[in-house]
């Protein structure tokens, strides 16, 4: 027997308790079965949890869009029992069983290898929300590779700085020499976010709003997990040649912006999708996170909760009451 939240649909409405499950109720469809150390709460799963999206697609349902921890059994011919795993998205959590439950039965193609200097633990503290900012730093990284720009030439924007995403992106940023701008609807975190190494702290409200289609020119890059007008108004204000790297929607789905930044100041807009990218590019960003994050910042920006803690945590990240990143211990 082991433990797991489960979301389940009844009559009486939506719930999602903690539960003791056996191995034999696993997923049929996996053929690799993992014992789960830690997991974490995202956005997304905060949505799932509470079901203010529709992002669960089936039931009974195991939350959690990631996990790490190490194979028990495998049929597939790349993972054999004792190795250390991790898993960021593929719909698990969503459409298939997922991280916060002490086991789970996956496809091993989903399976990224830990990376050797990462443990269980420091993989879940960054979590789709980490390994998504590294995807969105990439990204810029490359585009400044081919334009020519240098680090600490002009300021970047990290929207939503105080959340898991948010989070990383300065501190992966400002590791890599950029002078980077964090915006927040929460002042009392400024202290927090030039720890991490935000070199200055704005008031969310002034990109939150309806704006002009072509605004002043401040910005050589923008990591943006918010959405809606402040995706609009960071493009905006993107220099000429710019980009932003957008990956969020926690203002909205909706972009009400004009083709005027990226006609008239050669702006490109990064789509940056952490679910479905390739293997290649996964093990990409983990090695890299494993490689240049500080420790002490990751430290710095987690905080740790059981299994049976989650389910509280789920409403506090969608009213934006979590700083940082939330790492889930899953096993006892």
């Amino acid at each position: 027997m082991f433990k797991a939240l489960v979301i389940t649909k009844p009559e009486s409405g939506y719930q999602c308790e903690l539960t003791e499950l056996d191995e034999a109720q696993l997923p049929a469809s996996g053929d690799v079965t993992v014992r789960v150390d830690y997991s974490t709460v995202n956005y997304k799963d905060g949505l799932a949890i509470t079901g203010k999206s529709p992002v669960v697609r089936s039931f009974p349902m195991v939350p959690g869009i990631d996990f790490a921890g190490s194979v028990t059994h495998s049929d597939h011919p790349k993972w054999k029992a004792g190795d250390r795993v991790l898993l960021n998205g593929f719909g698990v959590g969503e459409g298939h069983w997922g991280g916060l439950s002490q086991m789970a039965r996956v496809k091993g193609d989903w399976l990224v290898a830990l990376p050797d200097t990462l443990s269980e633990r420091d993989a879940m503290a960054l979590g789709t929300a980490g390994y998504t900012a590294m995807l969105c730093v990439q990204a810029l990284q490359k585009h400044w590779a081919e334009a020519g720009v240098a680090a600490g030439s002009g300021e970047v924007l990290v929207t939503g700085a105080g959340g898991g995403v948010g989070s990383v992106a300065i501190a992966l940023l400002a590791g890599l020499g950029h002078t980077v701008v964090a915006s927040t609807g929460r002042p009392q975190e400024a202290d927090y976010l030039k720890a991490l190494g935000a070199a200055s702290v704005i008031d969310r409200a002034g990109l939150g709003a309806p704006g002009k289609p072509l605004q002043k020119e401040r910005w050589i890059g923008v990591v943006d997990s918010v959405g809606s007008h402040t995706l609009a108004n960071a493009c905006a204000s993107t220099r000429y040649g710019g980009a932003v790297a957008a990956c969020g929607l926690a203002q909205g789905m909706d972009l009400p912006a004009s083709v005027a930044p990226f006609i008239l100041r050669g702006v490109t807009l990064y789509g940056i999708d952490s679910v479905m990218a390739p293997m290649a590019r996964r093990e990409a960003a983990w090695d890299a996170l494993a490689k240049t994050l500080d420790r002490a910042q990751l430290a710095a920006m987690t905080t740790e909760i059981g299994l049976a803690d989650a389910v509280a945590a789920a409403s506090q990240i969608l009213a934006g009451q979590v700083r940082g990143r939330l790492v889930v211990k899953v096993k006892d």
